[in-house]
């Protein structure tokens, strides 16, 4: 028999593990981690080239340095499987002034997230940015290590349902501990990475960037894992006291 607090704090945490689950998933699966907004288009010539880089960046070879330089240019958006640049519908950019836009974006393929990042971008014979390289890795594989331990917890914890014991809670509660320290670490190399960018990639005049939507829901997810874990992890210890003072009671 459960007593009635652990049953609250088990549902409680569930609630919370979901909610933080579909917050990372949502994060995951969208581009809005970083968002650059651009100055107008305005003339000739810088219509030519943006729609060059444009085109570059849509059909050309995977290239940092290419990409880059369209985000910042065309009011760019990054995240971590998608980079989405905004241009006009009309294919004379410059003459309308409020064209309607579009968002175009190109996913990161799985070679393309373990392809070496270098000190001067586009350069291949600057030698490899092993700082950046390993940030990149790591911010595309620990939110999928993130996502790994939350089903494992939840298939332990529903065959824990099954056999109608609070034993594997505990297990439980630290597995969800270290889904939201690797969801923490993703945004910490996440931000890390895009400052070391910003170092060896200057940013154009009266461009600026900012902090996404996206980015923001893996930050919060993290937390909510945190507080699951801590509410399973108070729920085994006292239901475990709890067990063992009732047994020594009927022993004496």
């Amino acid at each position: 028999m459960v007593d009635n607090r652990y049953a609250t704090a088990l549902v409680i945490a569930c609630v919370l593990s979901i909610l933080a689950t579909v917050y990372l998933s949502v994060a995951v699966g969208t581009q809005h981690w970083y968002q650059y907004s651009s100055p107008t288009v305005r003339g000739e010539a810088n219509v030519s080239e943006l729609r060059s880089l444009y085109e570059e960046f849509m059909d050309g070879e995977f290239d940092e340095k290419t990409y880059s330089d369209t985000l910042f240019r065309l009011n760019g958006t990054v995240g971590l499987w998608w980079r989405c640049v905004l241009v006009p519908t009309n294919a004379h950019w410059h003459k309308e002034r409020d064209a309607k836009m579009m968002l175009e974006c190109r996913s990161f393929t799985l070679s393309q997230q373990f392809t070496p990042k270098y000190k001067e971008p586009g350069n291949h014979n600057s030698g490899e940015d092993m700082l950046r390289t390993y940030l990149w890795r790591s911010q595309f594989l620990l939110p999928l290590v993130s996502l790994g331990l939350v089903v494992l917890a939840g298939l332990t914890g529903f065959c824990a349902c099954l056999c109608r014991s609070l034993s594997p809670t505990l297990g439980i509660g630290i597995l969800h501990l270290l889904a939201g320290l690797c969801t923490l670490a993703t945004v910490c190399c996440y931000l890390a990475g895009m400052d070391l960018l910003h170092r060896v990639s200057m940013l154009p005049d009266k461009v600026d960037g900012s902090l996404g939507w996206s980015l923001y829901l893996a930050l919060i997810s993290s937390p909510l894992h945190m507080m699951a874990a801590a509410l399973l992890v108070w729920a085994a210890r006292s239901h475990s006291q709890n067990y063992y003072r009732m047994s020594a009671y009927r022993v004496a």
